[in-house]
């Protein structure tokens, strides 16, 4: 066998065991068991809590200035949300943490930078996480778990320090595959700008410059509007999922079938989630 041969060999090799690893990273954990005693203090994260009051408030005036959007902001609009829906649901979720399918490289770049516009933690802080969710679902070491109430897994797992267990777990998860990837560690690298570019000023710049609109408009709506539903919707996958809706496959799991919640984050179900 040529050198070239035992390289691709290799090669190969390592990329089946990357695979391995990461489908065994999200497969739940019924070893787990939560430390009994004192729970832990629940810390207020004061800064996040002001950004999304100033966020959901200005998202409320986005609303207002809808009737003065002309047409063509409101399909620019519609366009800003299904790409930042799809940065999350075929990127983040099923592409980078699931490995539910392979996309070429161009397509992994248009899931990257709409995972950018989504601005949801980068790809790789998110596939973590959610990996985490899966291994250890509706636990303490669950990110947003679900038995923790409506408010704590839609939005308040984000206002408060993450529980120990969370830390604990998501630090022992290998994530090679993650790591090995260019353009998930390039978004990481860049995350900060290239969300400040793709969420928010070109959003609010195409209007702008190409047909005219308000700069205040392009800001409300294609920008804090646009990403605030886009926020609620993928959130409504770890809060309304899991209690309201029909369990058609399973019963004694939470995780349920809601035709609201799929529409809204584009085709996401909480048994897909799960």
């Amino acid at each position: 066998m040529t050198a070239t041969r035992i390289h691709h060999a290799d090669k190969q090799q390592n990329g089946d065991a990357m695979a391995e690893t990461s489908t065994v990273e999200d497969v739940f954990d019924d070893t787990y068991r939560e430390k009994e005693g004192k729970k832990p203090p629940r810390i207020l994260v004061w800064r996040n809590i002001i950004l999304m009051c100033l966020l959901h408030i200005g998202a409320l005036y986005g609303l207002v200035l809808i009737p003065s959007a002309s047409w063509l902001t409101l399909g620019w609009t519609a366009l800003c949300y299904l790409m930042s829906a799809l940065g999350v649901t075929a990127g983040a979720h099923r592409l980078w943490s699931h490995r539910s399918y392979k996309a070429s490289f161009p397509l992994r770049v248009f899931l990257a930078l709409a995972n950018s516009m989504a601005f949801q933690n980068d790809i790789y802080e998110w596939s973590r996480d959610h990996r985490v969710h899966h291994k250890y679902s509706e636990t303490d070491a669950d990110p947003h778990n679900a038995k923790r109430g409506f408010f704590f897994s839609h939005i308040g797992w984000l206002l408060v320090r993450k529980h120990p267990d969370v830390i604990e777990k998501g630090k022992k998860l290998e994530l090679g595959d993650l790591k090995v990837d260019k353009v998930v560690m390039f978004q990481k690298r860049y995350y900060k700008l290239s969300v400040v570019l793709f969420c928010f000023l070109i959003p609010m710049l195409v209007p702008w410059y190409v047909w005219g609109e308000s700069l205040a408009v392009g800001y409300f709506v294609p920008g804090l509007l646009r990403y605030t539903v886009v926020l609620n919707a993928t959130w409504l996958v770890n809060s309304a999922a899991h209690m309201w809706g029909n369990r058609p496959y399973d019963k004694t799991i939470n995780p349920r079938e809601n035709p609201f919640v799929a529409i809204s984050a584009i085709g996401e179900h909480s048994l897909f989630i799960f």
